[in-house]
């Protein structure tokens, strides 16, 4: 019996209405990918005002790992509200945020002392990485990569790669930070094979030394192990371990976003461990939270401890109810099987759609790591040309059909996967179904066109 079942056209009446006062309401800058209006989710189902249910492969943009409303996860936020619904970890002591900060001292990559503050979202804890490490080295500069995405403030705006769609208008960014190639290996240059494209990119690394900042004056290096809103390409181990040498021979801070790839997501609890690189500071956010806003900088003690008392903080950074949620997520993805089931997401996706790319030639790349995978679309597969409004039609095309996408990509032509890492393999199996027909659908319809 399928999982999907629709009642109204999508989007129904009740979701039109409120999309309706949402475009009277709502700023237009706020982008929305579904002309859904949901009610309620459970797992990877999701119940829009109509009473259509629909599979959700978008999963929060990556923060439902453990899926919608865990039970364990409801039930802690519940009885924490009976006790604390806030008090500010600047104000006094509670024990959720210390447990949560033990546990993710615990369980981060290196055998070192650590030390973890918490935040309330991913840029914030980019931002704080950033400071701890300028405040312990004593310098400015920060490297970033190309496709990367840290978020929305000015700082992290400026880390950010993608101009048209993050940064347009929005100037000037904050200065001190350097951008590099990222050894994406399907856009791999002409005349490269894919090894001497991470050979390069290393020795760029280390030419940027002297072409754009000195070690005298690099506080850190960022990178997503896989690069989330970039289109899911997993940053090839080569790559991560010249970081790791480079920040080793010049004082600088390896910092690790997991915002996306981090909690459970590619089937390890930090995506950098697949490479076996430790990070001198991982940032978490997303999945940890279970579905409540949530964010940490976790690392080397004595990097944390290098800021004046008072040179960190958050008022809502670590509330009670988002601490616990975040605990009982950790716990869910630390249950015996649990993080395997991202290995069947992966081969189901690559089972799915890798026979595709010969009969759909937009279909350029199938990649990704675990439950963090993408479908990345061009009109010619010689060139590689971006196909941005391919992966639009489909997403369209799937939502009307009751699947829940969203797009990535520095192209803005990338379709992302980021199911719940439990969702039924029957339901996984429709769900992809789904975007199948759509990207066949919307071949027919636009290959004449291409």
């Amino acid at each position: 019996m399928p999982y999907i079942n629709l009642k109204t056209p999508i989007p129904g009446p009740k979701s039109q209405e409120l999309q309706a006062r949402r475009a009277a309401a709502v700023t237009a800058a706020l982008a929305q990918a579904n002309p859904i209006a949901v009610k309620k989710a459970h797992g990877s189902l999701v119940e829009d005002v109509d009473g259509n249910t629909l599979i959700d492969l978008a999963g929060g943009i990556g923060v439902l790992a453990v899926g919608h409303t865990p039970q364990s996860v409801v039930e802690a936020i519940q009885a924490q509200a009976d006790e604390l619904l806030h008090m500010c970890s600047i104000v006094a002591n509670y024990e959720p945020y210390v447990a949560l900060c033990e546990a993710l001292n615990r369980l981060t990559p290196g055998a070192f002392p650590k030390k973890t503050l918490l935040s309330s979202g991913g840029a914030e804890a980019v931002e704080n990485a950033v400071k701890f490490a300028r405040r312990y080295t004593g310098r400015a500069g920060i490297l970033v990569f190309e496709g990367a995405y840290h978020g929305r403030t000015n700082l992290t705006m400026a880390m950010t790669s993608k101009w048209g769609l993050f940064k347009k208008g929005f100037g000037p960014f904050a200065p001190e930070v350097y951008r590099l190639p990222l050894p994406n290996p399907y856009r791999t240059p002409n005349g490269m094979s894919e090894e001497e494209w991470v050979d390069w990119c290393c020795w760029n690394l280390e030419n940027a030394l002297t072409a754009h900042i000195d070690p005298s004056a690099l506080a850190a290096i960022v990178i997503e192990p896989v690069i989330g809103e970039g289109g899911f390409i997993p940053v090839p181990h080569k790559f991560l371990r010249k970081i790791r040498q480079i920040c080793d021979a010049t004082g600088a801070v390896m910092i690790a976003d997991e915002i996306q790839s981090g909690s459970g997501r590619t089937g390890k609890l930090w995506a950098i461990e697949h490479s076996g690189v430790i990070p001198d500071l991982v940032i978490s956010a997303k999945s940890l939270g279970g579905g409540m806003p949530i964010s940490a900088v976790t690392g080397r003690a004595e990097i944390l401890d290098s800021p004046h008392v008072g040179g960190v903080g958050s008022t809502y950074g670590g509330n009670p109810l988002a601490c616990v949620a975040a605990l009982k997520a950790l716990e869910i993805l630390q249950s015996p099987g649990f993080l395997e089931h991202a290995q069947h997401i992966e081969r189901i996706v690559r089972e799915t759609f890798e026979p595709i790319k010969s009969e759909v030639v937009a279909l350029g790349d199938v990649r990704g790591v675990g439950a963090m995978m993408a479908l990345e679309f061009v009109k010619d597969k010689t060139s590689k040309e971006p196909w941005s409004d391919f992966a639009m039609n489909t997403i369209k095309e799937a939502s009307q059909n009751g699947v829940i996408l969203i797009r990535a990509g520095l192209y803005t032509n990338c379709i992302r996967f980021l199911p719940a890492l439990d969702i039924p393999q029957d339901m996984l199996r429709e769900a992809l179904g789904v975007v199948a027909n759509a990207i066949r659908t919307t071949h027919q319809a636009m290959a004449a066109t291409a």
